[in-house]
């Protein structure tokens, strides 16, 4: 991992090695083709995915597609900024606007001028500070603290969360205004577990690199270790399979990894709020009728809805969260896709998107 320094200040922000670029599976090739489409604009872009799923990876792909990719492209993780840290680490503060302001900073939006600024977790952001990123993306101005003179960017804003902000706002934590500006284009980067034909390509990709790191040769998977990356459910998404594989080169034997060489959590992941797990039939060799009549067996309550739940979640995340995408995939009308939204709790009812 890269460390850049704050040009004026002692504060850091992280950034990654964009290596790590593997999309082998057709869902994330279908997103890549979305970031193609989008990245040569302007457009202000929200990504969504869990913990772990490379979501700046994707930010930093739109930003080496754009015309910025010259120019600076920052990444801020907003959960680690406190409300009184976001506003200076942000906008900037001139000398003496506070106790300890011994000269004047940038803010990180004046640092990206000309190029791209990314905000990880931005559903973290308080209301005052979200009220100072509306101005910025409607004024293309910043004003530091203890100042009353704007000064104009140029700055395209990424926002990435791991919450679903329709949720946010509906519980009043995050402002509908705010909300549309950033979610003028969106994608959704799915977990791992849904993307299983990426699992060993990035698995492939961390033996080559940790190797590199360690001076060793680069070391094998075999088939049973293969197999348990394959089938494995990946709570932790990527960074989890990059610990996993880092740990396995360590104390693998005559360069081969062998599955007990792993260290894996041994917990389910629940893919549905519903009690019922569908999520183990996922993998598995079953066709469809088989797994129905697994279901027939278990006497499950209930069944259509659990089905509906389950293909209007599944085709929602296909279609990067776009209603009408999902409705035409679907073949109903974008009114019925809605309404199913709502009804298995994936759009909150106040909210048209």
């Amino acid at each position: 991992m890269d460390i850049v320094k704050h040009p004026e200040s002692r504060q850091l922000v992280r950034t990654v090695k964009a290596s790590a670029y593997v999309f082998e599976d057709q869902n994330s090739k279908c997103l890549m083709s979305y970031v193609e489409q989008i990245a040569p604009s302007e457009a202000s872009v929200l990504i969504v995915g869990e913990t772990g799923t490379g979501k700046e990876l994707v930010a930093r792909k739109i930003h080496a597609l754009s015309n910025r990719k010259n120019k600076p492209f920052i990444a801020v993780n907003c959960g680690a900024l406190s409300d009184t840290l976001a506003e200076t680490e942000l906008f900037g503060h001139e000398k003496g606007a506070f106790t300890g302001a011994i000269s004047h900073q940038i803010g990180w939006f004046e640092a990206a001028h000309g190029g791209t600024i990314f905000l990880d977790e931005i559903g973290d952001l308080s209301p005052s500070i979200q009220v100072k990123l509306l101005r910025i993306l409607q004024e293309n101005e910043v004003v530091r603290v203890g100042s009353r003179q704007t000064k104009k960017i140029d700055v395209r804003v990424i926002a990435a969360t791991n919450i679903r902000l329709e949720e946010a706002v509906y519980a009043g934590n995050f402002r509908e205004d705010l909300y549309f500006r950033l979610k003028v284009a969106s994608l959704h980067v799915l977990p791992l577990r849904l993307r299983t034909g990426d699992i060993l390509p990035l698995a492939q990709h961390f033996i080559y690199d940790y190797s590199q790191s360690l001076n060793k040769k680069p070391s094998m998977l075999s088939e049973e270790a293969q197999q348990l990356l394959v089938d494995y459910h990946w709570p932790g998404n990527i960074r989890e399979l990059e610990n996993a594989i880092h740990h396995a080169l360590l104390i693998c034997k005559n360069g081969v990894i062998q599955s007990y060489d792993f260290q894996l959590s041994g917990f389910k992941h629940k893919l549905l709020t519903s009690e019922y797990d569908f999520s183990i039939y996922r993998n598995s060799n079953q066709t469809l009728k088989q797994l129905l009549f697994s279901w027939f067996e278990q006497g499950i309550e209930d069944l259509n809805e659990q089905l509906e739940a389950e293909i209007t979640e599944a085709a929602y995340e296909y279609c990067h969260h776009n209603q009408l995408h999902t409705a035409k995939l679907l073949g109903i009308s974008r009114n019925v896709i809605r309404a199913r939204l709502i009804k298995h709790g994936l759009l909150s009812p106040n909210i048209r998107i």
